[in-house]
């Protein structure tokens, strides 16, 4: 059974998506092109998968599209879904109970979940970082609720491509406390995770580009090789 717990919390540490961004999280091409594609590379990237996990933990789960795609992978025992925003939360309770879903939803900031420490086996960021100025604080809270050698999927935008006209455009930030990828893997080593080079992933994808991937697949012009990076997808763990 679902259940949607609701906790008090300040919300200005927290920058709201515009309407067009919350009109683009309900396209397929969301879900099929950044969500699904990050989650694929994400699994790779695990060292001695299973076949089965224990509890994992959606932090800024937004409309809950992400629990089908975490359950057919993971199959995990308990999912949870967390986000700062009371009606997103209802839309994904919706959406998970019409998929036959089992997922307890927490009304709660990234970095005060509530949930107990050392209690959980993954926890899943995509793309939520961006959007959090209390980024370290909410590393510090992954970091406390998982276990010994749990994981921490991290799928992220940088500053280059948050900071780009298209983005500055259409979505909301807090644009100061943008990172680029060296220093988001900086910060979460920093805070205490082991994240080895093996376990990182620099995709450059043609909706992360200036141009949408069009001198590529219209002209044949391949991305220039030294480049900065617009997307980071990682994996790491909470030491034994």
């Amino acid at each position: 059974m679902q259940r949607l717990d609701h906790l008090a919390i300040a919300t200005d540490q927290y920058v709201p998506e515009t309407k067009f961004g919350m009109w683009f999280l309900k396209t397929e091409t969301w879900a099929k092109h950044v969500l699904e594609r990050a989650i694929n590379d994400l699994q790779r990237l695990i060292p001695d998968r299973r076949a089965s996990c224990g509890v994992i933990v959606d932090i800024g789960c937004g409309r809950g599209r992400s629990f089908k795609l975490l359950h057919q992978r993971f199959r995990p025992k308990q999912m949870i879904g967390i986000d700062i925003d009371s009606d997103m939360l209802a839309i994904a309770q919706q959406t998970t109970t019409a998929e036959g879903l089992s997922v307890q939803f927490r009304h709660s900031t990234s970095w005060q979940t509530g949930l107990p420490d050392n209690s959980v086996d993954m926890v899943f960021c995509h793309q939520t970082f961006h959007h959090l100025v209390e980024q370290e604080a909410a590393l510090a809270e992954f970091l406390r609720i998982l276990r010994p050698g749990g994981l921490l999927l991290f799928a992220e935008s940088t500053r280059k491509y948050i900071h780009s006209w298209m983005i500055r455009i259409l979505f909301r930030h807090p644009m100061d406390v943008q990172r680029s990828a060296p220093e988001y893997i900086e910060m979460i080593r920093h805070a205490g995770f082991h994240l080895p080079d093996g376990a990182i992933s620099l995709p450059y994808l043609w909706w992360s580009r200036g141009d949408l991937g069009v001198l590529e697949r219209w002209f044949g012009v391949l991305p220039p090789k030294n480049r900065e990076e617009t997307l980071i997808n990682l994996v790491a763990q909470k030491r034994l």
